[in-house]
């Protein structure tokens, strides 16, 4: 039996059965591993925000400094990921001492044998991690059945935790580490099933390379769907890196060094690699996700044997706009207009988008986003700092910013209309109920309009048909193989070439479409090229790439990715595959059986699975057997299902997945007393096009945007596309006869008024906590940082409010009463969703 913390303690603290009172060597001997582990850790992330810091002020910022500064975890969620690494480290010290002072042999004890009930609970108090799993207190939480809490806990009254920020993913099946316990598949070169794991880079090389020239494109469905998706994820997951880029045991820089060793866990290159030699010094560098505190060799600190690593999720588990709001508490307040008292976003007070609305730029990530010079060479051209939004990537390609700041200038327009509609409200209602109402649409536009093209037509009539009703016994919280490896399968289906468009639908002269690899962190892009109309034109017009098993994934994600110059750029299959030995996924096997599907066992019957036996010897040729192949790669790698975007495997893993959100959300939209029953039609009749509309220059849309032009799909000026009756909101005293939205006296003025009415906006010193990646470590003076990019007198356009008030159209109550139907609970013109089977296969 490996060596796990339990017997460490047991052989350095002497087991129960023999021990004395006094022969205890727990408190002093706990309090000196911990507070060398503390230094090692707060060293290792000071190291690494300065060795960052000095990137960023060189503009040597490469692209794993990229994807590791995107990955960095924030706020509360930087405290849990500290205090993991805080019990992680103060556990391998007390192995390493045991094992160097008594030099003892392997056994077998208890942890409950090892440490008096003080030590242990001392141990989860100095690292922080008895905070982790304290319970929040709902009772006190203000407007807990009307409103969403930022982090979600609390949805579920009964276990306040369950699908909250900062919590652990699910396991469907258990993890399979190469120890049992936290070390990944593959990293010491030990046979799996009797064959050895191929290295994640030689199968991206071998199976999904396509040029950009033999893009196949999607005959049904447009870039929106893609973008669209990667959109929906952002909301749903997000699997923080250590913010060490230094190895805790031996101090090794993960970037400098291929050797294996937490938190690196380098990509190594294959022989014969097109792009990199390989060699022992030659790697793509790659960094574990943080593990949560409590498993792993940590789990004795909660009373049981060493469990296998979990990894976290940073966002909630609901459809809930969180890349929106934020998951945590102070994000949220700081994306709030603070000079404001109609509940609005914060938006930029430098530029403007023809008269709209743009993001706010971040205060802190300034040069992360200084890419225009490099990309034009035109040592002239102004640079700006990232946009700041309520996740992390919003700056992550140009299709997704403009769609961030599609679903900001809703909210804006929301809380404008509302106000108009009941002047009552204060600013905190405003929010609030324009916050809900944004939450009922993404819930809308996911289950009825996306998910359909995904996951195909049975998959949605087995588990997702019928709303069946609000179940507390249901756990909403994200799979960790959903998050690692199902969801990820829109990756196949991204374009090379983000299109921008005119106003005719044709290539935009002025500024062309930009090939995906140049639309990494650049949000000049959207300030001096256009804005966000051409790009939403294109995604709405111009169709995804469609992932045929000849042709996967493009060279902009697999081999230039975040490459701004020259450098060494990133392999995005590759990071896929081996994110999910990182987690300790099971093979694709394992999955296939979970959903009840057949399991292959030899080449012919995997060629019968795939419906393609090139594939199937290729994929054999790798892994020796379908159990090892990576659950990613078998994924994405099966033919799709009817009217879907997706093979079996991933449909089911998709539709489960949100069969669970739905289910096991207190305060989802069609769950009665979120919302009233006039509310409900109203926002039935909520799309994505008519979001569109009310806030772009945008005459004319699809009136399925996900959907390539056709005969039944057609352009339509926006005066055809309905809107939400917003009427449906108004408060009136009870009473009021067919009303069914009213209010019981002041009820509408018992939300607190808004903090930031009040309150100055939040100082540089309570940002740094929550916003700058790097913490505050060391944080050099703003304006060193902030580089006087900042110009507030430049091309500023607010003199115009009117212009954005009249973007709502209220006059015409008949013809807004009109377009609902009172007793129509259901989504409209989508049978698909009305059917009440409830699935009955081996994941329910």
């Amino acid at each position: 039996m490996l060596f796990s913390v339990l017997l460490v303690l047991g052989i350095c603290l002497v087991p129960a059965h023999s021990k004395q009172k006094g022969e205890y060597l727990g408190s002093p001997f706990l309090q000196d591993c911990f507070e060398e582990a503390k230094k090692i850790v707060d060293d290792a992330y000071k190291y690494s925000r300065e060795e960052s810091l000095r990137r960023v002020r060189r503009e040597v910022v490469t692209p794993r400094d990229t994807l590791r500064l995107l990955k960095q975890p924030r706020g509360d969620t930087r405290n849990a990921v500290r205090s993991a690494d805080y019990m992680q480290q103060t556990l391998r010290l007390l192995r390493e001492r045991v094992h160097h002072v008594h030099h003892v042999h392997k056994r077998s004890l208890n942890a409950t044998d090892l440490l008096t009930e003080s030590d242990l609970q001392k141990l989860s108090e100095i690292t922080g991690c008895a905070a982790r799993i304290r319970p929040p207190l709902c009772n006190i939480t203000q407007n807990i059945n009307r409103f969403r809490t930022i982090t979600s806990v609390c949805n579920n009254l009964n276990n306040p935790r369950l699908g909250a920020s900062n919590t652990p993913f699910v396991r469907w099946l258990p993890a399979e580490y190469e120890d049992g316990i936290s070390i990944p598949k593959g990293w010491s070169n030990e046979s799996i099933n009797n064959f050895l794991l191929p290295l994640v880079r030689q199968v991206s090389n071998n199976i999904l390379p396509t040029t950009d020239a033999a893009v196949v494109n999607d005959r049904e469905f447009t870039h929106m769907v893609t973008l669209f998706g990667q959109w929906n994820d952002h909301d749903l997951t997000f699997t923080p890196f250590s913010p060490s880029i230094r190895s805790f045991s031996n101090g090794l820089n993960c970037d400098e060094s291929c050797e294996r060793t937490e938190p690196c866990i380098p990509i190594p290159i294959p022989p014969g690699d097109p792009r990199i030699p390989p060699g022992p010094e030659n790697c793509i560098p790659a960094f574990r996700s943080a593990p949560v505190c409590g498993t792993g060799f940590s789990a004795y600190n909660f009373g049981g044997e060493p469990n296998k690593r979990e990894q976290i999720n940073a966002l909630t588990a609901f459809l809930d706009l969180s890349q929106v709001y934020g998951s945590e508490d102070k994000l949220a307040l700081y994306l709030r207009d603070p000079n404001s008292n109609l509940g609005l976003l914060r938006v930029n007070t430098e530029f403007r988008d023809n008269r709209r609305e743009l993001l706010p730029f971040h205060p802190l990530q300034v040069k992360m986003c200084k890419t225009r010079e490099r990309i034009t060479n035109d040592t002239n051209a102004k640079e700006v700092p990232c946009f700041i939004a309520g996740d992390s990537r919003v700056d992550e390609n140009i299709a997704l910013t403009s769609i961030h700041t599609l679903f900001m200038r809703e909210h804006n327009r929301l809380a404008r209309a509302l106000k108009r509609i009941n002047p009552q409200w204060d600013s905190e209602t405003l929010y609030q109920e324009a916050r809900k109402i944004m939450g009922a649409y993404t819930q809308v536009f996911v289950l009825r309009d996306y998910l359909p093209h995904i996951v195909g037509d049975e998959a949605m009539r087995r588990q997702l048909g019928r709303y069946p009703g609000y179940n507390p016994n249901v756990d909403p919280s994200i799979s960790n193989v959903f998050a690692t490896a199902a969801y990820r399968f829109a990756h196949l289906a991204i374009q090379p070439v983000l299109s921008r468009l005119d106003t005719n639908f044709r290539e935009n002269r002025q500024f062309p479409s930009v090939p995906l690899f140049k639309a990494f962190f650049t949000p000049w892009r959207i300030i001096f090229e256009g804005g966000i109309d051409p790009l939403l034109r294109g995604l709405i017009n111009r169709p995804a790439k469609l992932n045929t098993q000849d042709h996967m994934m493009v060279e902009a994600l697999r081999d230039r990715l975040f490459q701004f110059v020259m450098e060494l750029a990133l392999d995005l299959g590759s990071l896929n595959m081996q994110r999910g030995r990182d987690h300790g996924l099971p093979g694709y096997n394992a999955y296939r059986r979970l959903c009840g599907l057949s399991q292959p066992r030899n080449q012919a019957e995997l060629a019968r699975v795939l419906n393609n036996a090139n594939l199937a010897r290729r994929l054999l040729q790798l892994y020796g057997t379908p159990d090892n192949i990576d659950v990613w790669m078998g994924g994405v790698a099966e033919p799709f299902v009817r009217g879907g975007r997706v093979g079996p495997l991933f449909s089911c893993l998709i539709a489960n997945q949100f069969q669970k959100i739905r289910q096991g959300d207190r305060l989802w939209w069609e769950n009665p007393g979120t919302f009233t029953r006039r509310q409900r039609a109203a926002l039935s009749c909520a799309s994505l096009s008519r979001i569109i509309c009310d806030n772009t220059g945008i005459t004319a849309v699809p009136s399925d945007p996900f959907s390539v032009l056709s005969n039944r799909n057609r352009l339509v000026r926006c005066s055809s596309i309905r809107s939400v009756n917003l009427l449906a909101w108004r408060e009136r005293p009870c009473g009021d006869a067919g009303d069914a939205n009213c209010v019981e006296g002041d009820e509408s003025q018992t939300m607190e008024s808004d903090p930031q009415d009040s309150e100055e906006p939040l100082d540089n010193e309570v940002m740094d906590s929550f916003l700058d990646p790097l913490e505050n470590e060391g944080l050099p003076d703003n304006e060193e940082l902030l580089d006087n990019e900042v110009h507030p007198d430049n091309e500023v356009h607010l003199e115009n409010e009117e212009l954005l008030d009249n973007e709502v159209h209220l006059e015409n109550e008949e013809l807004l009463d009109n377009e609902v139907l009172p007793n129509n609970e259901e989504l409209p013109n989508k049978e698909v969703l009305l059917d009440n089977k409830v699935p009955q296969g081996p994941l329910v």
